[in-house]
């Protein structure tokens, strides 16, 4: 068996004394794992973080087996996003979330937002966006997407402010004002049209975060047993504090 693909890197462990196991997200082929021989010297830990993207060519005699992965770098991103606080956390989390997906199925979509997202994380707020946004569509690849297009009460498709908490459903200004201390505040940069580049605030994010975090914990990470990884409240953080400072005169 032999194939050959693209793909980002989530995580490595050593394996005996040179070699090491690593985790990728690849296009065509999902999340899988492979043996590299020499994959814990000092010469392939640069190629070999979370975040680089590679050329992988992976074999093995049967399909079920864990394989080998020939490895060669395409886009090395470590170490620019190790440079910053909210990039290594947020990376982390990427991983963590990528990890939800069954191993050695294809999820092309994601594969490509993950991308977009590694290499766009030099400002704070909008990795956070993108984070956002890629936990909205892990929601919906895993079956849980929300729906924020339409009024979950009355169809309607403009002013939509709210998010309700049980349905995961939009809901418009009109028809949540009576419950709005129940529901969830729907940022712009979510809706539809709304919120252009650098157009939200610090609470939006913490919005958006309250949203995702919601729903990822109630139908995903509860069901496995799991709660939200350190990472993302570590990533929270960061963009809170960078964002702080560079806003302060």
């Amino acid at each position: 068996m032999e194939w050959t693909d693209e793909g980002i890197v989530l995580g490595v462990r050593r394996h005996g004394e040179s070699s090491a196991i690593v985790e990728l997200l690849t296009r065509e082929h999902g999340r899988h794992l492979g043996l590299v021989r020499g994959g814990a010297s000092s010469r392939m830990r640069p190629l070999l973080q979370p975040g680089n993207s590679v050329a992988a060519v992976w074999r093995a005699r049967l399909d079920e087996h864990l394989g080998m992965y020939t490895l060669e770098g395409t886009r090395l991103r470590a170490a620019t996003l190790l440079a910053s606080s909210h990039a290594v956390y947020g990376v982390t989390h990427l991983a963590a979330l990528a990890r939800l997906l069954p191993e050695r199925d294809p999820h092309e979509d994601i594969y490509e937002m993950l991308q977009g997202t590694l290499d766009d994380f030099d400002d704070a707020g909008t990795a956070a966006v993108h984070l956002i946004r890629f936990e909205l569509a892990m929601l919906a690849e895993l079956g849980f997407g929300l729906d924020l297009e339409n009024c979950a009460a009355t169809g309607a498709t403009s002013e939509l402010v709210y998010v309700s908490p049980k349905s995961g459903g939009a809901v418009s200004r009109a028809a949540g004002e009576p419950w709005r201390d129940r529901l969830l505040p729907l940022p712009a940069f979510l809706r539809e049209g709304e919120g252009g580049a650098n157009a939200w605030s610090d609470q939006d994010l913490l919005d958006g975060f309250e949203i995702t975090g919601l729903f990822l914990r109630r139908h995903v990470l509860e069901p496995r047993g799991q709660g939200h990884s350190d990472a993302r409240g570590g990533f929270i953080n960061a963009v809170t504090k960078r964002r702080t400072r560079t806003a302060v005169p």
